[in-house]
C-alpha cells in the first residue's frame, strides 16, 4: 500500500478504535453500575409483567435499604434476617408480595409493615422463630399471612393475632403451639386448641382471681391489725385498772376520775 494511503488511513483507524473503546466502557458502566447498587446475591427481574426484586438465599441480616420503589414482588426468603423494625418497607408503596420464609425473625416491631396496608396482599413469615407478636404489628394490613411453622407460644395474644389477620388458605394447620401455660395445648394445632378454650378469657379470669386473692391479703392484714391494736389496748386498760385498784381510796378515785375524763 502507497505511504499517501497509510496516511490517510491511520486517522479512520484510530477514530474506529477510539469509537470500539468508548462503546466498551458504556457497556460495561451500564453492566456494572446496577449491580452495585444492590446488595450482594440480589438482583431484579420482570415475572408475569411484575417488578421483581429477589434476594432469596443471600445471607442477608437485615432487610435491605437499595430495593427499587417500583418493586410489585420482594423474596428475601432463606437469609438470616432477626427481627423486622418499624418502617421496614415504608418506602416500597406499590408492593403486592412480601416472602420473608425461612429467616431467622424473631421479633417483629409495631409498624413494621407500615405503608404496605393498601396494595399487599401477600405475606409470608412461615419458618421463622416466631414466639410471640402483638397484633398491632399487622394493623390495617388486608394481605393474607402465613404464620405457619414457628414455635409460638399459645396464649391470649396469639389468639387476639390470628383473629385479626386473615391466614393463608391451608396454612392454619401449620400454627402449632411449641409452648403452652397448659401442658395439654403443647404440640397441638392452635385454631384446635381456641376452639375448645377461649385463651383470652381463662387469662382475665386467672388476673380476676390473682386480684381477688391480692384484695383478700390486703383486708386479712387490715383486720389482723386491727384485732391485735384493739387486744393490746384492752390489755393496757386492764393494767391500769389493776394499778388502779392497788392505790388508796381517795387517789383512786381521782385516778379513775381522771382515766374516765381521758376515755370520754
Amino acid at each position: 500500500m502507497p505511504a499517501a494511503e497509510r496516511i490517510l488511513l491511520r486517522p479512520v483507524t484510530m477514530g474506529l478504535l477510539l469509537q470500539s473503546l468508548l462503546l466498551l466502557l458504556l457497556l460495561l458502566g451500564c453492566f456494572l453500575c446496577p449491580a452495585a447498587a444492590f446488595p450482594k446475591g440480589c438482583y431484579p427481574s420482570e415475572e408475569e409483567g411484575l417488578k421483581t426484586f429477589r434476594c432469596s438465599n443471600a445471607r442477608l441480616t437485615e432487610v435491605p435499604r437499595d430495593i427499587p420503589n417500583d418493586t410489585n414482588k420482594l423474596y428475601l426468603d432463606s437469609n438470616r434476617i432477626p427481627f423486622l423494625p418499624r418502617d421496614a418497607f415504608r418506602d416500597l408503596p406499590l408492593l403486592l408480595e412480601l416472602d420473608l420464609s425461612h429467616n431467622a425473625i424473631a421479633s417483629v416491631e409495631s409498624g413494621a409493615f407500615r405503608g404496605l396496608a393498601e396494595h399487599l396482599h401477600s405475606l409470608d413469615l412461615s419458618s421463622n422463630r416466631l414466639v410471640s407478636v402483638s397484633k398491632d404489628a399487622f394493623s390495617n394490613l388486608k394481605a393474607k399471612v402465613n404464620l405457619s411453622n414457628n414455635p409460638w407460644l399459645c396464649d391470649c395474644r396469639l389468639q387476639e393475632l390470628v383473629r385479626t389477620v386473615e391466614l393463608v388458605a391451608g396454612s392454619s394447620g401449620g400454627i402449632v403451639c411449641d409452648s403452652s401455660a397448659q401442658e395439654e395445648h403443647v404440640g397441638k394445632a392452635f385454631l384446635q386448641v381456641i376452639a375448645d378454650t377461649d385463651l383470652c378469657n381463662v387469662y382475665k379470669k386467672t388476673t380476676d382471681i390473682a386480684m381477688l386473692v391480692t384484695m383478700f391479703g390486703w383486708f386479712a392484714m387490715v383486720i389482723s391489725y386491727l384485732v391485735y391494736y384493739v387486744r393490746q389496748n384492752q390489755e393496757d386498760a386492764r393494767r391500769h385498772l389493776e394499778y388502779l385498784k392497788s392505790l388508796p381510796s381517795k387517789q383512786r378515785r381521782s385516778e379513775e376520775s381522771s382515766t374516765i375524763s381521758t376515755v370520754v
